[in-house]
């Protein structure tokens, strides 16, 4: 592994950065002390700009090196989720309910330290742009930043972002030309039927035998529409219906989730489920209500792009820790954004033998804090000679 001394000299720092972010865990869009917090770390720094509000709570971040050379973005995402934290460490949450479960405070940490290394350093032909996104979690706040003049406020030739991976070893890396994780839609079913007795249910319309037979046909989808080739998941996550035991009630209402790993099989995906759900329901005499809403796109690296990551992080953590060709995760993530409007890289980092993402009992492993920090500035190094 080869970490530049001055980055192993800023760790203990960083550390410390991590750690007082962890303790205030802030959700979605209101993310004012974090914003407020990085705002300060990049002006103390030195950076050439320093833009708050961009996305209602984004910071944008621009340091220029030697020539104009190309405008290398890096993202790191700084909210929380409304999650109880179990660990007890002595850093832990001070806000009830809210924690961060997923490492944004590392993923932030990580670009704040490549930030202070490449605003002491200018060694770079062009410039870095440090993009901190709110409301990652659901909140599209990739997307909102975008809308909000990103890429036209600020020259952007390439994006990239990292993600913690717990259970790799730590330290390793895993990039995939195409997709690293999924589209995510979610879906609401409100089947309309007519309630009856119990003992009579030939006076009625059942919505749970018919929410029931949706279901089923549902996961049809995946064995009989797509090609078996193509990753799909169809998920039913609530089914809510009756208010006693024997009485047949007059609606159902259904949840769920639809992920792909490619807008192809999102969009047929989409079209399959509408026609079985209309249909099933009106085969039984029944009608059904759907709200079907459009998540995260699959984020999906352009190959050159990935190529790049995996090339500078074999010369930072060694090729043997190193995948090129990673299984892609069901998860949606909303980097997808930028990678549909600039070419770039979304990539893993091994979290180590740590609990999973979004479990009450998670946390981000420090000691990959210089290596994240290492290729971020690699990266940016690599790019920009390169042009």
């Amino acid at each position: 592994m080869t970490i530049d001394p001055r980055i192993a000299a800023l760790t203990p720092d960083l550390r410390a950065i991590r750690r007082d972010l962890h303790r205030h865990p802030e959700l979605m869009y209101d993310v004012e002390w974090t914003a407020g917090f990085v705002a300060e770390k990049l002006r103390a720094m030195g950076c050439d700009e320093v833009v708050s509000g961009v996305g209602r709570t984004g910071v944008v971040g621009v340091i220029r090196g030697r020539g104009d050379g190309p405008a290398i973005a890096l993202r790191a995402d700084m909210d929380a989720l409304p999650i109880e934290e179990t660990t007890n460490l002595p850093y832990r949450s001070t806000v009830p309910g809210r924690m961060h479960a997923c490492g944004h405070d590392g993923h932030t940490t990580m670009l704040l330290g490549a930030a202070t290394h490449l605003a002491a350093t200018r060694d770079f032909d062009g410039s870095v742009v440090l993009i901190f996104q709110p409301a990652e979690e659901g909140g599209y706040g990739a997307r909102t930043m975008i809308e909000d003049g990103l890429f036209d406020r600020f020259r952007v030739d390439e994006v990239y972002g990292l993600h913690n991976q717990p259970g790799r070893e730590a330290g390793a890396v895993a990039v995939n030309p195409g997709p690293m994780l999924a589209g995510g839609d979610m879906f609401t079913i409100d089947i309309d039927g007519r309630g009856a007795h119990a003992a009579m249910p030939h006076l009625g319309i059942d919505p749970i035998f018919i929410g029931a037979q949706i279901v089923n046909a549902l996961q049809s989808i995946a064995s009989r529409s797509v090609d078996p080739l193509q990753s799909i998941v169809v998920s039913i996550t609530i089914f809510q219906a009756g208010t006693a035991s024997n009485i047949i009630p007059e609606t159902a209402h259904i949840e769920g989730t639809i992920r792909a790993l490619t807008k192809e099989t999102r969009a047929l995906a989409e079209e399959r489920f509408r026609a079985i759900v209309s249909a099933t329901a009106a085969m039984h005499g029944a009608t059904a209500r759907i709200d079907y809403q459009r998540g995260y796109p699959p984020t999906i690296n352009h190959a050159a792009n990935a190529g790049y990551v995996a090339e500078v992080a074999a010369k930072v953590v060694g090729a043997d820790h190193v995948v090129t060709r990673t299984d892609p995760m069901m998860a949606a993530e909303d980097f997808s954004y930028m990678l549909e409007k600039k070419p770039g890289a979304y990539f893993f980092l091994g979290n180590g033998p740590s609990a999973s993402l979004h479990h009450p009992a998670y946390d981000f492993n420090d000691t990959i804090i210089p290596i994240g920090v290492q290729l971020f500035v690699d990266l940016v190094k690599a790019r920009t000679a390169a042009a």
